[in-house]
């Protein structure tokens, strides 16, 4: 038995689901204009090198303090529903049908929120969800700190080695899918290191080292459709 690590942003999906998300909120209303440039002022900040992602999540994070769970665990249900369930890329699919017959335990490995997380993990059956959680106080309202380490760079390989050692297997005998540069602390240290349609630091640094590069295709006409529906799943209290 072995573990296989998936991404979820541009590996397991064909999008950003952040970006999606801040497109979503603005346009029903749930953010103002301000908010959105802001936020997308961070994420081209991050990729010009200005500012660290970690940074970023955690400004994110901090800006849900008083903010009530419930409302924000519904509307990333309807946003998976609605958005995220139609970009699966068909390899992905594949993929995580293949390690399930070898016998291999599936994980999810996603600077994502454990909100939308915990829906891509029931959907294609996964065993563990290593993300970014919050913190929620007796009242149901975020208190603006993560639950954990932050699950982005090294923070995700802290994440992988806790779950590793969890199952009792050794991170060389694991894979790990990504598209990400940010990626590779976790992909140095696995056996099976996979390239996703990298981004061009990755491609390069695959390339180098001999990391297989795969593409996984792109959703036609809707990425899920050969999925069954979703269970239906009333949102907890906590993340």
């Amino acid at each position: 038995m072995a573990v296989a690590f998936f991404d979820l942003d541009k590996t397991l999906i064909a999008a950003n689901s952040g970006s999606l998300w801040v497109r979503r909120e603005l346009e029903l209303g749930h953010i103002t204009r301000w908010q959105a440039v802001r936020a997308s002022l961070w994420i081209a900040r991050y990729h010009l090198g200005f500012v660290s992602m970690r940074d970023a999540l955690e400004r994110a994070v901090a800006l849900l303090a008083g903010s009530r769970a419930r409302p924000i665990q519904q509307r990333t249900a309807d946003f998976y529903e609605q958005t995220v369930r139609s970009l699966y890329r068909p390899g992905a699919l594949v993929a995580v049908e293949e390690h399930r017959r070898a016998g291999d335990r599936l994980a999810l490995l996603t600077s994502s929120s454990g909100y939308l997380s915990e829906w891509v993990a029931r959907e294609l059956r996964l065993d563990a969800v290593l993300c970014n959680r919050f913190e929620v106080d007796a009242e149901g309202l975020h208190t603006g700190r993560p639950l954990g380490p932050i699950c982005f760079g090294e923070g995700k390989l802290t994440y992988a080695e806790g779950y590793a050692r969890e199952v009792g297997v050794p991170l060389a005998a694991c894979a790990f899918y990504t598209d990400s540069y940010s990626d590779l602390s976790v992909l140095e240290v696995v056996g099976r290191p996979v390239a996703v349609h990298p981004d061009h630091r990755l491609k390069r640094e695959a390339r180098k080292r001999g990391w297989p590069v795969v593409s996984w295709g792109v959703p036609s006409g809707g990425g899920a459709m050969s999925l069954p529906p979703a269970p239906p799943v009333v949102p907890s209290t906590g993340p």
